[in-house]
């Protein structure tokens, strides 16, 4: 008898380990108990501009979330011209509070949205490069972001499986995800527009910068390959995409096709649409995402 229940006991023991800790049913971590189980790193370079550096944030406790130990690397807004990763850090906190690995990326600013886009891919593979020194794990990247970030992050997403996109990913990083916050996917040249015809002059500079081809609009056939819409396909990874109805720097209408192309799945895609919601979300709209975000996580 004594024997059976052993083994019970050890069959039972089996199935739980084997079972993935839920992201979503981990009580959040507070301020002290972040600070006690992290390990910071600021400003790392990855590469030779002032601008390319990241902030990294090692869980001890990431590789208890077992099949959930994504790696999350998150890029902020500012129009590719503006800002910095100390200015968006509510974006990261979801992710610290459940205790997961977190980056937190600069890119190339004033230089135009394919250098920005470029430094993405590059941080990736200096990650890789560096496992050793950062041991990450790459074969579950989360890449995500706000506004020009979410681009980024969408863009790298979708190209990484493209054999023709020109900056390749090293071999050994897997996306698993995307989770995109208001982030251009379609219709850049509207977007181009947006901020071309502000009567505010750093909105002016932001269009001005976006595409740097020479005065004026940037011809539609030239700046389609930073779209990510160009790229998409049924291989792609998961996508999470949050956009309001009121935002007036990315049309809502240029969310429409891209959106389309997700609800073809939607066991795959999760779609948080705002009818009311404006370009950043309040804290409220936040908290919401981020419950589902972690829904979202748990499917992959």
């Amino acid at each position: 008898m004594n024997k059976i229940i052993l083994f019970l006991h050890l069959s039972l023991l089996i199935i739980f380990s084997s079972c993935s800790v839920k992201l979503a049913a981990i009580p959040d971590k507070s301020s002290e108990q972040i600070d006690a189980t992290y390990k910071v790193t600021k400003n790392v370079a990855y590469g030779s501009d002032k601008e390319q550096v990241f902030d990294i944030y090692l869980s001890e406790g990431a590789k208890q979330l077992q099949n959930n130990n994504f790696t999350i690397v998150f890029l902020h807004g500012g129009g590719y011209y503006v800002s910095d990763k100390t200015k968006e850090e509510r974006y990261i906190k979801p992710y610290l509070k459940k205790g997961m690995n977190v980056v937190n990326l600069n890119y190339r600013l004033k230089k135009g949205i394919p250098l920005a886009t470029e430094d993405l891919t590059y941080a990736l593979n200096f990650l890789k490069a560096n496992h050793t020194t950062y041991p990450l794990n790459l074969n579950k990247v989360i890449l995500t972001g706000f506004s020009a970030g979410a681009h980024i992050a969408s863009m790298v997403g979708v190209t990484a499986n493209n054999r023709e996109y020109q900056h390749k990913l090293d071999n050994g990083i897997k996306i698993s995800g995307v989770i995109n916050f208001s982030g251009p996917v379609d219709g850049l040249d509207m977007v181009e527009k947006v901020f071309m015809n502000n009567e505010m002059s750093l909105m002016k500079e932001i269009g001005n910068a976006l595409f740097q081809f020479g005065e004026g609009y940037a011809p539609k056939d030239s700046i389609i390959k930073y779209e990510p819409i160009t790229y998409f396909d049924k291989n792609d990874p998961p996508f999470f995409i949050w956009h309001g109805g009121k935002d007036d720097q990315v049309p809502p209408i240029t969310f429409v096709k891209f959106v389309d192309l997700l609800n073809e799945n939607q066991k795959k895609n999760t779609v948080m649409f705002l009818p009311n919601g404006f370009h950043s979300p309040n804290a409220t709209e936040l908290k919401d995402a981020y419950q589902q975000i972690f829904i979202f996580l748990d499917q992959l």
